[in-house]
C-alpha cells in the first residue's frame, strides 16, 4: 500500500521522456539497471526504473535510506561515479556495494530550481564499466538537468 509520497514519486516517474533517459543511460554507459529515485531523510523510492540485470526493482519499492549511497548524495549534493569498486579507495570496503552485488555504480543529484533537493539519478551494473570519462560524467549530469526540468514542470 503506498502512501502519498510514494503515489508522487511513481506519478513523477509515469513520463515517456523519463523512461527515454532511463534507457539512454543504460545503452550509452553499458549499466544494467537506471533509476530516477525520491530521496528523502528517511527514505528512497524509486520513481521509474530500468531493469535489464533483474535487480528487482520497479516504481514505487523502496530501498532502506540507510542502506544507499543515494543518502549519502543528499547530504553531500555531490555526484559519485565509480567504475570499479574493487579497485576504489574509497568504496571498496562500503558496505552497500557488498550488500547490492554492484561493481560500478553512479548517482546524480536531482535538484529543482527552488534549491530543493529531489533525489537521484542512478545506475549500477555488477561489471566494472568506464564511467568516469569527462565526456560520460557530462551526459550523465546533462540527463539530470533535463530530469530536474520535467520534474519541475510536472509540480
Amino acid at each position: 500500500m503506498w502512501d502519498d509520497l510514494s503515489r508522487e514519486a511513481v506519478e513523477y516517474g509515469d513520463d515517456n521522456e523519463v523512461r527515454a533517459i532511463l534507457n539512454a543511460v543504460c545503452e550509452q554507459t553499458g549499466m544494467g539497471f537506471a533509476a530516477v529515485a525520491r530521496v528523502t531523510e528517511d527514505r528512497w523510492i524509486a520513481c521509474q526504473v530500468v531493469d535489464k540485470i533483474e535487480f528487482g526493482m520497479k516504481p514505487g519499492d523502496e530501498l532502506e535510506i540507510k542502506k544507499t549511497i543515494c543518502n549519502e548524495i543528499r547530504q553531500s549534493g555531490e555526484m559519485v561515479v565509480i567504475d570499479r569498486v574493487a579497485e576504489h579507495v574509497d568504496w571498496r570496503t562500503h558496505p552497500v556495494p557488498v550488500l547490492y552485488g554492484f561493481e560500478s555504480y553512479v548517482s546524480i543529484p536531482i535538484v529543482l530550481a527552488d534549491g530543493q533537493f529531489f533525489g537521484t539519478l542512478c545506475a549500477i551494473d555488477p561489471e566494472p564499466r568506464r564511467l568516469t570519462a569527462t565526456a560520460t560524467v557530462g551526459v550523465l549530469a546533462g540527463y539530470a538537468r533535463r530530469l530536474e526540468e520535467i520534474l519541475a514542470g510536472q509540480s
